[in-house]
């Protein structure tokens, strides 16, 4: 009887979920998501290859690009092996300490990207609004410092959050909705009070990105009203599109990431299905989408790339 009760209270194991509705078609279904991976981590490895190789682009603005693509890079390989074992496998079993080591890597990693989005933002704004001083400013030993803040930012408030994870008693069914560990996932699945955890988690997502969400819109408005002060509108042209790759990254990445709280907190009766879609857009659209954005948009990040490809071709 107590081993019984301890298996009860204290699982051994979880169990993800792929597709709802979908089991049968998970082999294929694994494609388009072997697809974006690869596009994501080729795509984020080649912006941190040019950057960190092509001294022209040692500037402020490419260090935090850099920041960006590390981040996205850490979300999409978190989650690599237990989505794909999923798909091809079935094998949905996941421990109690490795879902704890999953969560802290998956939302270390969110939460250092809001806070590099944060950083590109002060970037943006003193680049517009102070450009006589962007380079006294923005130093290579400062820019360390900020990279050593978001990595503290984004990992130390989780260490207490999952600590109190596992003082929880889970007696109800171990069956997460998402292909991997997610913190309001898993504390739903409590039969104890959680009100602490939830509390707590909550203050971290509003002091982290709920904080950064504000600044960045801060940053924005002060951007446009240096930028409408402008009197040529080829200059305010210019300076607009200076933002507009980190206006989508901020995009992609604040929507995701809101409508899935919003489905945790509002959506207890949605459809799993809806669960499991909206979470894969969040983890995977941002690390897909930004090294599109940021090839695309930028054209020194461009120009280097094609230039490495050039040599190789040679």
């Amino acid at each position: 009887m107590p081993s019984f009760n301890q298996s009860i209270f204290h699982p051994a194991v979880f169990f993800l979920t792929g597709i709802p509705g979908f089991e049968t078609y998970h082999a294929w279904l694994s494609i388009p998501f072997c697809c974006l991976y690869a596009i994501a981590i080729s795509g984020n490895g080649m912006i941190l290859f040019v950057i960190l190789t092509e001294s022209s682009l040692h500037e402020p603005m490419y260090y935090f690009l850099c920041m960006l693509s590390f981040t996205d890079l850490g979300l999409c390989l978190s989650t690599l092996v237990t989505m794909l074992c999923i798909f091809w496998f079935n094998a949905r079993e996941i421990s109690f300490d490795a879902c704890i080591g999953q969560m802290f890597f998956i939302h270390g990693f969110t939460f250092m990207e809001s806070s590099v989005l944060l950083a590109m933002a002060f970037d943006r704004f003193i680049a517009i609004c102070n450009p006589l001083r962007y380079a006294t400013i923005l130093t290579n030993s400062r820019i360390i410092k900020v990279g050593f803040a978001i990595v503290i930012r984004g990992t130390m408030p989780l260490v207490p959050l999952l600590l109190l994870l596992k003082r929880l008693s889970f007696c109800r069914s171990h069956v997460l909705h998402h292909s991997y560990c997610f913190h309001p996932d898993v504390m739903k699945l409590s039969c104890t009070d959680t009100k602490i955890n939830s509390a707590f988690g909550l203050a971290i997502v509003i002091s982290t990105a709920g904080i950064d969400s504000v600044l960045i819109l801060l940053s924005y408005v002060l951007i446009i009203h240096s930028v409408l002060s402008i009197a040529s509108p080829e200059e305010r042209k210019k300076a607009f599109g200076t933002c507009v790759s980190h206006i989508n990254a901020v995009a992609i990445f604040y929507i995701p990431m809101i409508s899935l709280s919003l489905v945790h907190r509002f959506g207890k009766h949605a459809p799993p299905l809806v669960h499991t879609l909206i979470a894969n857009v969040y983890l995977l659209i941002p690390p897909v989408m930004n090294p599109v954005i940021y090839s695309v948009k930028t054209k020194q990040i461009r120009k280097a790339m094609l230039k490495i490809f050039s040599l190789k071709l040679i």
